[in-house]
């Protein structure tokens, strides 16, 4: 699937590319991004192979990565203006204000205004939330919002990193009351965090967002170069969001994951990535790159097809243990169709159902 067979995002008709370019690797201010002489390449490689959809958030290198996005995008109307420009508030770039961050009406404004400027840009196509805040009531951030989609400073909302009731209530809230709702969900999955699909991805499907996936490779951890071998030694750039992920567990997983490699000739990466843009609910996954030779790793990522006895075996080394109630309707759940067959899918007879008429009180 090449990056310009375009998919629609969530209960839109807002065209992406199936790999969403991550712009977190853009800027070196937190130690393990690349220069903006490499981001700029990397932009333009992804843009030459066809894609149009760049993901950033005003807290990315304390805005090193809205800017340079703007300065080499922005600043060009008609490049700007084929391109899927979304970012995100929430985070502050003013330590002691109170109302720098979060999601009240001031601060999302504010935000809006700075993203803008950096990016050099009119308008933000896609404008996240990027974690929820509970200080504020959720209308009040859905108002801020469908303020700046009137305005004409916004086209389309998405939340990021927000529990699924939250999501919920803020989508319905909107769809009630005739306001801009929202379109896309931005959250953590790859096989080794799948815990999202307990009620995240299930909300999203039901409620029309398009889930755009972020950490696919788990801050590398899936990317083949973690051995148990060198574990021991491993001084990641990004710390222990790596090394407290190397555990016996994740060493399994790895060993499966190279195994289907193999199998494919293919990487470990894009294995783990295929896995993810495959999944049910998910439109368009974000991907990382600090340098060209990354960029080039995830995009191979598209031509890859998985078996379902691949699929099968990622399944069974990868399985989540979910939260109440997801495991008791996965065992009960049936129950209530038992003996027939419905769009499809056959059920057994629950164990508590009479075995004949005379059974029946």
């Amino acid at each position: 699937m090449p990056l310009d067979h375009f998919v629609t995002l969530g209960r839109s008709g807002l065209r992406v590319s199936p790999f969403c370019l991550g712009g977190m690797t853009f800027g070196e201010e937190r130690g393990w991004g690349s220069t903006a002489a490499v981001s700029e390449e990397v932009i333009d490689r992804y843009l030459d192979c066809g894609g149009n959809f760049i993901d950033t958030a005003n807290s990315y290198n304390r805005g090193h990565s809205e800017k340079i996005i703007g300065d080499h995008v922005g600043c060009h109307p008609a490049r700007r203006d084929r391109i899927v420009i979304a970012t995100k508030f929430s985070f502050s770039l003013y330590p002691g204000d109170p109302n720098a961050r979060g999601a009240n009406r001031k601060s999302i404004i504010a935000a809006c205004e700075e993203s803008l400027r950096r990016l050099r840009t009119g308008y933000i196509d896609l404008y996240w939330m990027h974690y929820w805040d509970w200080f504020t009531p959720i209308d009040e951030t859905m108002r801020a919002l469908e303020d700046l989609v009137t305005a004409g400073k916004v086209r389309y909302l998405g939340f990021s990193d927000t529990p699924a009731w939250k999501v919920a209530q803020a989508q319905v809230t909107a769809l009630l009351q005739g306001r801009t709702p929202l379109i896309a969900l931005q959250i953590a999955y790859s096989l080794i965090e799948r815990t999202v699909e307990g009620e995240l991805i299930p909300m999203a499907r039901e409620l029309g967002l398009g889930v755009t996936p972020y950490g696919a490779l788990a801050s590398g951890v899936l990317s083949g170069k973690y051995t148990r071998a060198n574990a021991a030694q491993a001084q990641p750039r990004r710390g222990a969001m790596v090394t407290d992920a190397l555990t016996e567990k994740t060493f399994h997983l790895i060993d499966i994951v190279n195994d289907v490699a193999r199998q494919l000739e293919t990487t470990p990466a894009r294995v783990a990535l295929a896995w993810v843009q495959s999944r049910p609910g998910v439109a368009s996954t974000i991907i990382g790159a600090r340098t060209m030779e990354q960029l080039e790793e995830n995009l191979g990522a598209l031509d890859l097809r998985l078996s379902p006895e691949h699929e099968a075996a990622l399944e069974e080394a990868s399985r989540p243990k979910l939260n109440f109630p997801a495991g008791f309707i996965a065992v009960v759940g049936p129950h209530p169709y038992g003996g027939t067959t419905i769009n499809g899918q056959t059920f057994p007879v629950s164990p508590f159902a009479p075995k004949n008429d005379a059974e029946r009180f």
